[in-house]
């Protein structure tokens, strides 16, 4: 390289300032290329996610990185004709990196999965451009997303059509992140030969110890609870609520308490099924992200969950803040599904798959009667993700193979940000 800096410009469709948890990701990981000594140079939409009609300054620069937004039509992500067409008009924009000169051409670029199919922008790049390497990181896949969803037939033309497209798409990339084993199998659907590494989204609140319960809040969300459990976050298409209703509904006398503060499309379908006599189960208000570690250190663990037809396709991020804030998961979803792989091999929680209520039950239960084996528990998830899933490790994870990719050596003294 005759670059004393490499150059690396991410492609995602939000970034900071939005709030947004995947911005949130790539806002970190732009700053970690940028602590390594990389020209870091960033292009997101200059529209907010939650809020279209927000609109965010064309050029700006923020802790050292470039942010060069694309201004999009105000169509919304909710329709999927919007979604569609922000996903065309977004490629055809990051396309014009291929047509620069090479003083400001990018030696890397590396390419989300918002908006939808932007792994396609691989073929531009490597067909005007062979010379740049092109990382992708499979925060989901799609149109695997879609045909879990139900909204298209996995043998129709237009799927068949996809993939195909798909398929010379990654394998156009030098490099692939995956989100854990299940993953990686439906990856290789498109191909073997794929350059892929496992590199997880980590949690955005971060402790040095796992985090202390506030008494009172406590007392505020479970009353008198001997054990609390928490779901909080999304509750979508992707996740399952009935195998935690079914389980409250066996252990409504035990002392263990069930709430959940969510939003999403599945909210109405829980408050629908959930009964007068449910006494230990309860709904709360979608928590900000400034009380969110006080919230989630209110519960003794964390309720997670995943259909099985998601498996592989998305990750729910969930585990990994549970984790950090140093509470045990209890996981309802498949048994071959990277999270609960990871519960089993790290020994972090349980794993619900529908047939094995009564070992759950008494799992439950034999922790309610043995506070010190859950505070040892809690402090072994804590350590767990500080060794397997911390920011820091995830960061240089991400600048060491980006690095390779350009046959660049990093700095004997650099320093990887986010390390707890």
């Amino acid at each position: 390289m005759s670059r004393s800096r490499p150059k690396i410009c991410i492609l995602y469709h939000f970034f900071h300032p939005d709030d947004v948890v995947s911005a949130r990701h790539f806002s970190d990981l732009a700053e970690g290329f940028a602590a390594a000594g990389w020209d870091v140079e960033v292009q997101p939409s200059n529209r907010a996610c939650r809020n279209i009609s927000q609109q965010y300054a064309a050029r700006e620069e923020w802790h050292g990185i470039q942010i060069n937004r694309v201004w999009r039509p105000a169509w919304a992500q909710s329709s999927s004709a919007g979604r569609l067409l922000n996903a065309f008009w977004m490629l055809a924009a990051w396309s014009r990196i291929a047509l620069r000169g090479r003083a400001t051409r990018p030696d890397v670029v590396l390419v989300g999965t918002d908006p939808v199919l932007s792994v396609l922008l691989a073929l531009p790049l490597k067909w005007l451009r062979p010379g740049i390497q092109v990382a992708h990181w499979a925060f989901d896949l799609y149109p695997e997303a879609a045909i879990a969803d139900g909204l298209v037939s996995s043998s129709g033309w237009k799927v068949r059509f996809l993939t195909a497209l798909l398929r010379r798409a990654y394998r156009n990339c030098n490099l692939i992140a995956d989100l854990g084993t299940c993953m990686q199998q439906r990856l290789h659907t498109y191909g073997e030969g794929l350059s892929l590494q496992t590199i997880v989204p980590w949690a955005l609140a971060e402790q040095p110890a796992p985090q202390p319960c506030d008494a009172v809040l406590r007392r505020r969300i479970f009353g008198d609870a001997k054990l609390a459990l928490l779901y909080s976050g999304n509750l979508g298409r992707a996740h399952s609520f009935r195998e935690f209703l079914v389980l409250a509904r066996r252990l409504r006398s035990s002392g263990v308490e069930f709430r959940w503060s969510v939003r999403g499309n599945a909210v109405g379908d829980l408050q629908q099924e959930m009964q007068p006599s449910d006494t230990n189960v309860g709904l709360l208000p979608f928590v900000e992200e400034a009380d969110l570690p006080a919230h989630l250190a209110a519960a003794d663990i964390h309720l997670v969950s995943l259909k099985p037809e998601w498996s592989g396709i998305v990750v729910p991020s969930k585990f990994f803040g549970s984790l950090a804030a140093g509470r045990p998961v209890l996981f309802a979803g498949p048994k071959d599904s990277s999270v609960a792989r990871w519960i089993l091999q790290h020994q972090v929680g349980c794993v619900l798959d529908g047939s094995n209520f009564e070992e759950v039950d008494t799992w439950l239960r034999q922790l309610v009667a043995n506070a010190e084996s859950l505070a040892q528990l809690q402090t072994r998830c804590h350590a767990v993700y500080r060794k397997e899933f911390c920011r820091g490790r995830m960061i240089d994870l991400w600048v060491r193979e980006v690095a390779r990719l350009v046959r660049w050596e990093l700095p004997a003294t650099r320093t990887a940000i986010g390390t707890i």
